[in-house]
Formats: C-alpha cells, structure tokens, sequence
C-alpha cells in the first residue's frame, strides 16, 4: 500500500532539507574562509612564515609547505627571501610528485637570475625532475622495454645534468649528476640502437647506419657502443659498402676485441 504525505507535511520536509542544504553550504564557506585565513595569518610576519613552510618541508608535509611558500611569494614578492623562496618551491615541488612544476620553478629562477650562484640548484633539481631510474607502473605490468619508448623527459635530465656539470664543474651536485648522466647515456644509446636495428630488419638500411652512428657520436663510451657499430657493419654490407664495412669493422676490433 502506498503511503502519500499529506501537502503540509510535505512542504514542511521541504523546508527542512533546504535548511540543512543551506546550513551545510555555509558551513563550507566558513571552513574555506578559515584556511585561507590561516595562510593570511602565517605570511604576517615573514620570518616565521617561512620557518613555518622550511618545518612542514622537514617534515614531509610538503602540501603545506608550498601553501605557504606561495602565500609568501605572493605576497612579497620583491622581499630578500624571494629567491630563496623559489628555491625551496621547486624542491617542494619535486618532492611532492609534481615534476612540471618544478621544472617550470626551476626554468622561472634561471631566467630571472642567470648569475645567481644557486643556478646550479636549480639545473640539478630540473635534471632530477626529468629523470626516472625505475620503471613505471604500466610497465612494470606490462613488461615493456623501456630502452624502446621515446626518450623525451630522458633527453631533457641529460640536457639539465650535462649543463650542470659543464658550467659548474666544482658544484657540489656535480659528481652525482655525472653519475646519472652515465646512466642516461647509456639508455639514450639504447633506444638509438633500437631504432637502427628496427630500421635494420626492414631494409632501411641508409636510417639504420644514421640512427647507429649517432648513437655513437652522441653518446660515445656508452655501454652499446659495440651494438653500434655491429649494426653499421651489417646495414653497410647489405648496401654494398664494403669499404666502410671494412672501416667500422675495425673500429670494432680496436675498441672490442672480444666482439
């Protein structure tokens, strides 16, 4: 049996869940109003806003941290703390799994400060940004070869960590960028031979000793230096080359003669 509110009652509920609606709502103002009151608050006075965002960084409260290094970077913008400010921005950023931030914190601080003695921070934190030494999620599922996806953020960290160690030789993020850079030298060789031999096996022979000599021009002293050259050898005989078959053969035996 169907049971039908009488019309009274029936606009009473009405009233009341329009109430409650209403009440939640301004609730949700309040709560808003008083975050951004907090962040208002704490950039008062600056030192201790700052000493506030450097402990919740510590900390690894790095959400926090960036609210108020934002808070204080909008509001004083031009005070002796901005640029350090910045600086601590992109590390928040890359910590917190946002790398496109910190690159763009990190390209922002370069090019307002090109002399600054911190520009080699900030080419190590965007070479960190860019670089990746694990394989992702998918392809940990998926078992996909990474030496076989274009190399985009790779190229990109060994831009940054190979600008950082030319022009700041003596920096003291130097000798662990030229440590990552070997390793991006070799996963850039890698994929250049994956191109060439793909090339390879469908009869572009000419692209196949083009992508295999730059990866050995590019990124000479890589670990598939040899595939390089065993690529270039085979792709020249089978367009009747001889000669420079003969050439990168020996190329091959000087540098591997274990080959």
């Amino acid at each position: 049996m169907i049971n039908f509110l009488n019309p009274l009652r029936y606009r009473q509920r009405l009233r009341r869940r329009a109430r409650q609606a209403t009440l939640l709502a301004a609730l949700a103002v309040l709560s808003a109003c008083a975050g951004n009151e907090e962040t208002f608050d704490a950039v008062q006075d600056l030192q201790e806003a700052y000493e506030k965002a450097q402990s919740s960084i510590q900390n690894g409260n790095y959400a926090r941290g960036i609210q108020i290094l934002e808070a204080i970077q909008a509001r004083y913008p031009f005070s002796d703390v901005a640029r350090q400010v910045q600086l601590d921005l992109m590390y928040a950023y890359y910590k917190s799994g946002a790398p496109e931030l910190a690159v763009e914190a990190a390209d922002t601080f370069m090019r307002e400060n090109p002399i600054h003695p911190r520009v080699d921070y900030a080419l190590y934190i965007k070479g960190l940004s860019y670089f990746s030494d694990e394989p992702g999620l998918l392809e940990r599922w998926f078992r996909k070869d990474t030496e076989k996806r274009p190399p985009k953020d790779v190229v990109q960290a060994y831009q940054a960590f190979r600008r950082l160690v030319e022009r700041y030789p003596a920096s003291e993020y130097a000798p662990d960028a030229r440590q990552r850079i070997v390793y991006l030298k070799n996963r850039l060789a890698a994929y250049e031979n994956s191109v060439a031999d793909y090339y390879l096996r469908r009869g572009a022979y000419v692209a196949a000793v083009n992508r295999a000599k730059n990866a050995l021009e590019s990124y000479n002293g890589a670990d598939s230096n040899e595939e390089s050259l065993l690529i270039m050898i085979a792709a020249y005989e089978e367009l009747g080359m001889d000669d420079l078959a003969a050439d990168a053969r020996r190329v091959l035996e000087l540098n591997f003669p274990d080959s």
